[in-house]
Parts: structure tokens; sequence; C-alpha cells
């Protein structure tokens, strides 16, 4: 299995998103449920080829609209949450 990190501006992009969008008390435990399942499966996520997230895979959840924006190191079988993002929206909250 994987071992599965949280980057330190993921941890403030859904600390962000937490308060901007009134998320539940929950979320924090919801968004570990989500991620943990890359630790079993870390290439379960959509590849992204272009842009400026291309070398990155992505999730969904706990919510459709909230984007997992990771990288799966094969060598040294470790994936990196590197941001959550509300997909919904045109502007990041964070910077790659």
């Amino acid at each position: 299995m994987a071992r599965v990190f949280v980057a330190p501006t993921a941890r403030d992009a859904l600390e962000r998103l937490i308060k901007t969008h009134s998320l539940p008390p929950t979320t924090i435990a919801r968004v570990k449920r989500s991620v943990a399942r890359l630790a079993r499966f870390p290439l379960m996520g959509r590849a992204i080829e272009e842009g400026r997230w291309s070398g990155y895979r992505f999730i969904l959840g706990p919510w459709r609209w909230l984007v997992v924006l990771y990288r799966y190191d094969e060598e040294t079988d470790t994936v990196m949450v590197a941001s959550f993002e509300d997909g919904r929206s045109s502007k990041p909250t964070t910077r790659a």
C-alpha cells in the first residue's frame, strides 16, 4: 500500500475552503476517507496531461465539486496530495 501525504499548501487550501464555503464540521474526516482510498489505488485518479497540473492526477470527493490533485511516485510508492480545488471556480485556491 502506498503512503499518502498531504502537502501543507493543500492543507491550507482545504482550511480556506472550509471557511469560505461554510463546510460542515465533518469535512476533514470526509476528506480523509476520500484520500485514504489512494493508499490502495494510487492510480485510480484520472491523469492530467496538459496545463499547469500536467503530471498530476485527480479524484473527486467527498463532494463532486471538490477536486483532489495529487502525484503518485511509483518508485517510493508515495502519494502526495498537492491541492484541494473547487471545481466550480475559475480561480484556484493555491498555486502549483
